[in-house]
């Protein structure tokens, strides 16, 4: 169980975030004063320290020199009730993950220190062992976020070779793959296997960016610069320097915005909107995508110029039907994590749980996965894992044969192959088996494609032992 340490000598908000974190599984003790909470750290070893910038016998910059000096494998995250952007540079430069202003919102918070305990971990894990390891024949990085699966097959060894390779670098990187395939972790174990792995990880979702917001996500912007402009804001990049910038789903950004990241790129300066300075960058950047962005250039939507600042190193992340056996691998590690989370036994899985997961097609890939197996440690009574805990549409998988082998066995019995009743069940069969499997098993849609109602899809699939 991760321990936090919080500091803040206002009683309220101390008592409130230790509930709140107690809830959310986090093992919390509580200081109100600086001098008190360096004791404490004496006594306790702690993975995070929350702590109030204005206290009344120091302050967080003294706190955080301390600790990082003192306790470098302690994460340490400022909360102020004021906005300073300066403050908020000289906290992260001086290693503080994060500085969040009042008020509080719980899911942002959480949020945001989940990702601080894990980027501290793997700052931890790269000072304390040596980049480059390689066991039983088998290519490993030393450095791994907690969502990456290191596979034993082919495809998985060829990934983990790409990092292996690229990561010591200052090389731009293009993750090529499907959603879900993990190319976030891909991004972090470049970054985590580098010499600025003790720099910020800065990742940014350009799929959700509006073209009004994307210049100020990016590069920032002064107070009063444009109407809304209500404080001095950092950008991205400048939160990222020394560090890697993570832009994911690139081919979203508009033409307009690829040519002010270009010129940023190329110059390796940033100026905030409003501002007339400009500031030196020093950022790797990796981006990813899941369309073809070669086609993107010829139809115009995705920036040639730009396209090859970023193409200095291409990495193909392979889509978790390429995997072959590591499926399993994979399967095994999120329902060890799930059953941690759960403080249950970890079983194993049924011999027929894992053909339904070798055989499955993973259309939404590592993260379908992954919420399949939380779903079935969840339902799974007892030791094993068994093929009722799995959805319906992969559990068909496995059953496809043996549904098959009943409904012949039902027609069977009786023997006039002419009886219609009978043809008539088979060929229903086999067209709401076939239905199913081209939408997935999405039921709604199915019962549109069959042009039946739901109700009438759930009977007859219930008719025939398919549901």
């Amino acid at each position: 169980m991760n321990k936090i340490l919080i500091i803040d000598d206002e009683v309220n908000i101390g008592i409130l975030l230790s509930k709140f974190l107690t809830r959310n599984g986090f093992e919390v003790s509580t200081s109100t004063s600086g001098t008190n909470a360096l004791e404490l750290m004496t006594k306790e070893s702690f993975n995070l320290v929350l702590c109030d910038y204005r206290l009344e016998d120091t302050d967080g910059r003294e706190i955080l020199r301390t600790i990082k000096n003192t306790y470098p494998n302690t994460g340490v995250i400022i909360i102020t009730g004021y906005s300073d952007i300066k403050l908020a540079v000289e906290l992260i430069k001086m290693g503080a993950y994060d500085y969040i202003t009042k008020p509080l919102y719980p899911d942002e918070i959480l949020n945001t220190i989940n990702k601080a305990i894990e980027t501290q971990r793997l700052i931890n894990q790269a000072n304390s062992e040596p980049l480059e390891t390689e066991k039983d024949g088998k290519v490993e990085l030393a450095v791994m976020p907690e969502e990456f699966v290191v596979g034993k097959g082919s495809a998985s060894q060829e990934l983990l070779k790409q990092i292996k390779l690229v990561a010591p670098t200052n090389f731009s990187v293009i993750l090529n793959g499907d959603s879900g395939t993990g190319k976030e972790s891909v991004a972090k174990s470049i970054h985590f296997n580098s010499k600025r792995r003790d720099m910020p990880f800065i990742a940014m979702d350009c799929g959700s960016l509006t073209k009004d917001l994307a210049g100020s996500e990016f590069f920032g912007h002064e107070k009063g610069s444009f109407t809304g402009a209500l404080y001095t804001k950092i950008g991205h990049f400048e939160m990222a320097n020394g560090g890697t910038l993570f832009l994911d789903e690139v081919g979203n950004l508009s033409y307009e915005i690829q040519a002010a990241l270009l010129r940023t790129v190329q110059e390796r300066k940033v100026k905030r909107i409003g501002s007339t300075s400009e500031i030196p960058l020093d950022v790797r950047i990796i981006v990813a995508t899941n369309e073809n962005l070669s086609d993107a250039i010829q139809k115009g939507r995705f920036r040639e110029d730009l396209f090859h600042r970023f193409n200095e190193f291409n990495i193909v992340v392979p889509p978790l039907r390429e995997r072959g056996k590591d499926i399993l691998i994979f399967a095994e590690h999120f329902l060890e994590q799930t059953c941690e989370e759960l403080n249950r036994k970890v079983p194993i899985f049924s011999v027929e749980v894992s053909e339904c997961l070798l055989g499955y097609s993973w259309p939404g890939n590592v993260r379908e996965l992954k919420n399949v197996i939380r779903r079935a440690a969840l339902l799974s009574e007892g030791n094993v894992v068994q093929l009722k805990a799995l959805p319906l549409e992969i559990s068909t998988f496995s059953k496809g044969t043996d549904l098959e082998i009943t409904l012949e066995a039902k027609i069977a019995k009786n023997s006039n192959k002419y009886d219609l009743k009978n043809a008539a069940l088979e060929a229903e069969y086999e067209t709401i088996l076939q239905v199913l499997k081209e939408v997935n098993f999405n039921k709604t849609k199915a019962a549109k494609i069959l042009n039946i109602d739901r109700k009438t899809l759930y009977n007859k699939m219930k008719l025939i032992n398919l549901e």
